[in-house]
């Protein structure tokens, strides 16, 4: 049976942990060929064994423009063409309005929306060109998060900074729906990930168990915190991009897609009462 992204090429950032890593097995499983990006050398390359011939590690620091034009240069050299980018990487900026720094927001908004703004710069050249030649551009995703939407879902930096992609969203999506690109966002909340203890970089100073007993409580706590009685999980993200990914998607364009149990909602309600 044909995988949904059957011979796709995908770039996935920030593979080697939570979303990205679902992400990454997903796609797998649905037939695409894969790049995963990130800065775990030993993880991103187990990860990609574990995947199989068609999946390939490329480390890279998303907060430099130079390792992203070089990743996606990467891709195209290993794979001839680039179907879709999934700018996932991101981190979590704890700071209050009372102790934000000037390195805080220049760290917070050159991670996370530097890395999607060049991500799409240069994913937009390519898939520009292909244009010419296949009946599909490109797909581009970008993770957002409920912060971007509502109050009290992420520090200060973290929010502006995810509000700001899901506007940059909209505005790369007129911009480049002409040339058959779609550009979309996905929106998490009340996921269980180890972003929630310091990201990737803590998770990979703890043993496995402490981070399958964090992970464990975490999805307890989570379970209250939605209109659901449960926690989100990696994989219902991955399976989000995966829609957006495919040509099922093919005429949605500007969206950012919500995936949070109705958390969004709730929190609206409590905070309106």
């Amino acid at each position: 049976m044909t995988g949904r992204l059957e011979g796709k090429v995908v770039i996935i950032t920030g593979a080697t942990s939570g979303i990205g890593e679902a992400t990454a097995q997903c796609f797998a499983a649905q037939g695409a060929k894969l790049v995963l990006a990130g800065r775990t050398v030993e993880k991103g390359t187990a990860l990609a064994s574990q995947l199989g011939e068609g999946a390939v590690f490329q480390r890279a620091d998303v907060s430099r423009e130079a390792d992203i034009q070089a990743l996606i240069e990467f891709a195209v050299a290993r794979f001839g063409r680039l179907d879709c980018l999934f700018n996932n990487a991101g981190a979590s900026v704890v700071a209050s309005l009372d102790t934000v720094t000037e390195q805080d927001l220049a760290a917070g908004m050159q991670l996370l929306v530097g890395n999607v703004l060049f991500g799409i710069k240069h994913a937009a050249r390519v898939m520009k060109a292909q244009a010419w030649h296949q009946g599909s551009s490109g797909s581009i995703i970008n993770n957002a998060s409920i912060a971007a939407h509502r109050f009290g879902q992420g520090g200060i930096v973290y929010s502006a900074a995810k509000a700001a992609v899901a506007h940059l969203t909209h505005l790369t999506a007129v911009e480049l729906g002409p040339h058959n690109i779609r550009v979309n966002a996905i929106s998490p909340g009340a996921i269980a990930t180890p972003i929630f203890w310091g990201g990737s970089a803590r998770a990979n100073t703890l043993s496995a168990a402490d981070n399958e007993r964090k992970l464990a409580k975490l999805e307890q706590n989570l379970a209250k915190a939605t209109p659901m009685p449960r926690s989100g999980y990696a994989s219902d993200i991955a399976n989000a991009a995966l829609f957006l990914a495919s040509d099922e998607a093919s005429f949605i364009n500007g969206h950012d897609l919500v995936v949070d149990g109705g958390r969004i909602w709730q929190f609206h309600e409590r905070a309106a009462g």
